[in-house]
């Protein structure tokens, strides 16, 4: 079994993936206390619960027994909110690196160069990625030549954005992977396993794939929670969740939908009202979702641990420990531990001389079928029927308020 060294563990969405590829932790380190918690809840890897700044290459191997060159792999996501959609702020141009939460990106390849590990797997946000606005990326190409040349090595990075829902994920999210071996080896990324049923006219007959797996995949099986009362949706819009249909958000209730017309057309946030639906995959499960912010249950009320899990397609064994909000947090933080899983039995295969490992993975939820039919929306309560009028809809990109303010979009 390969052993790895673990970065930025979180609640260890990425480990469980590569354990159920195979892999070892040898050593985790994360800075958060309820992470931490998290993971020594449920397996017994040796956690070192410091900032990574603070721990010296050296103190994760010996803490992991290992010397440099005997990991077989290297993982970890380096948080780096400036390269996000969100972190585009005031100017398309701004020096995203200036921003000390981009430091982690160093620390990252700091412990590689020190390490030394047979391969590394860096996950991040898609927006790293991003053209023009790639600082991060062309950081982390100069700093591996660099790495290279000072330590005789040849990792050669191999770099792209995965949609977790083409490999089975019941969930829709974007996450920038980069994989490089220490001794050159080439890496191809997996094509997408499964597809949209509307896009399958398209595909080639020999290339068929079966749909994206669904919440209901994901969800089907599990009874209603029993602490209900905590999960209710709470705030002023509350009472408006229940009159929006499985699969609609807010816009069910404007001039284009089929509601009242209650708001404008685009003047609030997609995830505002977000509601599950049964058959198609969750939208992207968000770290600090604030009251009125889904994606929700079909069942209107705010998700379980549990099914928060299932979405990111953590083992059923695994418990997140904390209040909700920092349980919400954790999972909302971490990467789909099926994705990694999938990543983790290509480089066993490709890079680890291991060309027999089975590509099928472990974490991939179950087809349960059709689902059940969605339950009608409820009828508007009274009192928001006041909101009923014309409302201007927004007026397009780069011509909204936060663009007259001097705002301008991400690419």
């Amino acid at each position: 079994m390969g052993r790895l060294i673990s970065l930025f563990s979180g609640a260890g969405g990425m480990d469980y993936g590569f354990e159920a590829a195979g892999f070892e932790t040898a050593v985790a380190l994360e800075f958060d206390h309820d992470c931490c918690e998290t993971l020594r809840r449920n397996r017994s890897w040796p956690v070192i619960e410091r900032s990574v700044f603070d721990v010296p290459t050296s103190e994760l191997l010996a803490t992991g027994k290992l010397k440099p060159r005997e990991a077989d792999l290297l993982i970890g996501g380096p948080p780096c909110q400036p390269f996000s959609k969100a972190g585009y702020w005031a100017r398309g141009d701004s020096a995203r690196l200036d921003d000390p939460r981009s430091d982690t990106l160093g620390a990252y390849l700091r412990i590689v160069e020190e390490a030394l590990p047979r391969v590394f797997v860096l996950e991040n946000v898609g927006g790293l990625a991003f053209s023009g606005k790639d600082e991060g990326l062309q950081l982390l190409l100069r700093r591996i030549a660099a790495i290279n040349k000072k330590t005789r090595s040849n990792y050669v990075p191999h770099f792209q954005v995965l949609n977790a829902a083409d490999y089975g994920v019941p969930q829709l999210r974007e996450r920038f992977f980069m994989v490089a071996a220490r001794d050159g080896a080439k890496f191809k990324f997996p094509e997408a396993r499964f597809a949209a049923v509307d896009d399958q006219p398209m595909l080639l007959d020999v290339r068929s794939l079966p749909p994206l797996r669904t919440a209901w995949d994901a969800l089907g099986d599990l009874p209603e929670p029993d602490d209900a009362e905590l999960l209710a949706m709470r705030g002023k819009w509350a009472d408006l969740l229940p009159t929006i249909p499985e699969g609609q958000n807010y816009l069910w209730h404007t001039e284009r939908g089929g509601g009242l017309p209650l708001f404008g057309w685009r003047r609030r946030y997609w995830t505002f009202l977000l509601k599950l639906a049964k058959n198609r995959p969750s939208w992207t499960i968000q770290a600090q979702p604030g009251p009125a912010v889904g994606p929700f249950h079909w069942n209107n009320r705010r998700l379980s641990m549990r099914e928060l899990a299932r979405l990111q397609t953590f083992p059923d064994d695994v418990v997140i420990t904390g209040k909700h909000a920092s349980v919400h947090k954790q999972l909302g933080n971490a990467v789909p531990s099926l994705l990694a899983e999938v990543i983790g039995r290509e480089v066993r295969r490709q890079l680890l001389g291991e060309s027999r490992v089975s590509v099928s993975p472990k974490l991939i939820p179950p087809d349960r079928g059709s689902p059940p039919v969605a339950v009608k929306p409820q009828a508007v309560p009274r009192r928001f029927r006041q909101l009923v009028g014309v409302h201007t809809p927004h007026p397009g990109t780069g011509k909204g308020n936060r663009a007259k303010a001097g705002y301008q979009p991400a690419a």
